[in-house]
């Protein structure tokens, strides 16, 4: 038997927001999103449509149309939106390409607030 392990390369993401926890949390909700994702203080939402799977074994590249996120300091198991909807929140921390993710979205987090402070100038 062949054993091949052939990593994502690329990760592209279509759009970006930095929203309120309650936000990203009834955006998941009402989207039906199944699971939201925690790694190191940041709570994520990523919406990925199902040609993205198809995109990345044909490719090794994987597409988001759009990752939210915002800042959550302690990880929760369960997510309780209001009394009738829990979300699952599961800790990436130590996964390599959701590493990477929040390496991307904190620096052009970091990017987009040093153009701006260069506009207010």
């Amino acid at each position: 038997m062949d054993v091949k392990i052939a990593p994502t390369r690329k990760v592209t993401i279509l759009g970006l927001d930095k929203r309120s926890v309650s936000n990203v949390m009834f955006c998941a909700a009402t989207f039906g999103v199944n699971r939201l994702y925690w790694i190191d203080g940041y709570l994520l939402c990523l919406e990925v449509y199902e040609k993205s799977f198809e995109h990345e074994l044909e490719k090794q590249e994987f597409p988001i149309s759009q990752v939210c996120y915002a800042a959550f300091p302690k990880y929760e198991k369960i997510l309780e939106i209001d009394k009738s909807f829990q979300i699952p929140l599961v800790n990436v921390s130590d996964m390599k390409i959701f590493q990477s993710i929040l390496k991307a979205v904190l620096d052009k987090e970091k990017e987009n607030s040093s153009h701006s402070k260069t506009k207010e100038a």
